[in-house]
């Protein structure tokens, strides 16, 4: 074992992973947090400088295959947000649903545009409007909008083509498609955990006879005219869905770099936007850049925490606990989501530091399965950008939205109780 990997003290990583989290509530940018993070981290554990600093570029370079994959999804990503075509489905499904089923309709609007590669926050922000509106004529608390919102999201946040699937697979070593398909059923158990707290919400609001507000309108990313038919809107997700499941279907490998930018592409001319083409592209772009660079920066952090003891010791309080091994992928998970506030971030965090610990205990699957539930489940603290986000989408000041931290937290618990179960005590 190099010398370079146990010099580390848990304690630095910590004090790194500290340094980070403060940071970041201070407002500075996440990326230079966990580079800052990183550099403190390595010195106070007992490395010098100049090992230090060779850690944090390898962990950053591991980034680099998983970034050009994150790039490369932006044309999907784009193409659903700026052609309308997330707007459509969106209001398509909810429509179709009725106001009898309105709850289930704004969660399942939510998680579909997730799992079809459209952001979280993207996706609360583009089905906001629409369940504001609705909300408004049932009477519906913010509450329960916005739990249907963030519970859509993080359902449709574990079987994704998005960049913390993408990381969690890299690291794991698996194809996309799998990764996927494991987490189809955590994620609508975390889609009927969602529909059963907004329901509830919803009775206990009734019962008080609390004075109904009406919520002011919120702003999505384009305007809802001019919006594409709905089966030119899902023609670029269906070609995703089809060219990455040619691997477990007939042993045909189609990589995400090529399978996510081909889905955008069929989208933008099956909705007859080619003109738009370049827009969408710049568009995409854009949205995918701060991810990319967050990526880089968790990926100096991690590369410290990975030459740190650390993932060593959690193992030895699993020992002393008495707890099952496969428990320490689910652990890693929701530490590094406490640590990021962010599901991408801490995907790419605990998988990058622990996969090949994990590997050792239980498959790569079930691994890469757990690891991305326990991301899922403190990824909306106050330090993330999230956090705010969907503060704003419904209109929600600070302090109330503080109040829906247990439900955010309990529906990510959900989707990491259902992976675990199935993953690591029955399938481990």
């Amino acid at each position: 074992m190099p010398l370079t990997f146990i010099s580390l003290s848990t304690l630095g990583a910590l004090l790194g992973l500290t340094v980070t989290i403060i940071l970041i509530i201070r407002k500075v940018e996440a990326a230079y947090a966990m580079m800052c993070g990183a550099l403190i981290g390595g010195l106070l554990g007992g490395m010098n400088l100049v090992t230090t600093v060779d850690n944090m570029i390898s962990g950053a370079q591991s980034m680099m295959p998983t970034i050009i994959r994150v790039l490369t999804s932006g044309v999907l990503a784009g193409t659903l947000i700026k052609s309308g075509a997330a707007n459509q489905i969106a209001e398509k499904i909810i429509s179709s649903l009725g106001e009898k089923r309105s709850i289930l309709a704004i969660a399942l609007s939510t998680m579909i545009l997730t799992a079809v590669g459209v952001f979280i926050d993207v996706a609360t922000l583009t089905v906001a409007p629409i369940a504001i509106s609705v909300g408004n004529k049932l009477k519906y608390s913010k509450y329960v909008l916005l739990i249907a919102l963030i519970g859509g999201g993080k359902a449709g946040n574990m079987f994704s083509p998005n960049p913390n699937s993408i990381v969690i697979a890299e690291n794991f070593n698996i194809s996309l498609s799998s990764v996927m398909l494991a987490g189809i059923i955590p994620g609508l158990v975390g889609l009927l955990v969602t529909i059963l707290l907004a329901t509830y919400i919803q009775k206990r609001y009734e019962s008080k006879n609390l004075e109904f507000h009406a919520i002011t309108e919120s702003s999505s990313e384009i305007m809802t005219a001019d919006l594409p038919t709905i089966l030119s809107s899902i023609s670029g997700p269906l070609v995703v869905i089809f060219l990455l499941m040619l691997r477990p279907i007939a042993g045909i490998n189609i990589d995400p770099l090529i399978a996510l930018p081909t889905g955008g592409l069929v989208g933008i001319f099956a909705m007859k936007k080619s003109p738009q083409v370049k827009e969408y592209l710049s568009f995409g772009l854009k949205k995918m850049m701060p991810v990319g660079i967050l990526l880089i920066g968790t990926g100096t952090i991690a590369g410290v925490i990975k030459a740190s003891q650390l993932q060593y010791d959690i193992i030895a309080m699993i020992e002393i606990l008495s707890l099952p091994e496969f428990l320490l992928a689910p652990i890693a998970g929701i530490l590094a989501s406490a640590a990021t506030a962010s599901t991408s971030a801490g995907s790419a965090l605990a998988s990058s530091t622990f996969a090949s610990t994990i590997t050792q205990v239980v498959s790569a699957l079930s691994g890469a399965v757990m690891v991305h539930t326990g991301a899922n489940v403190m990824d909306t603290l106050p330090h993330g950008s999230f956090f705010h986000i969907s503060a704003n989408s419904v209109n929600m000041n600070i302090s109330s939205r503080m109040k829906l931290l247990p439900a955010d937290i309990l529906i990510g618990f959900s989707t990491t109780l259902a992976a675990t179960l199935i993953y690591g005590l029955l399938l481990g």
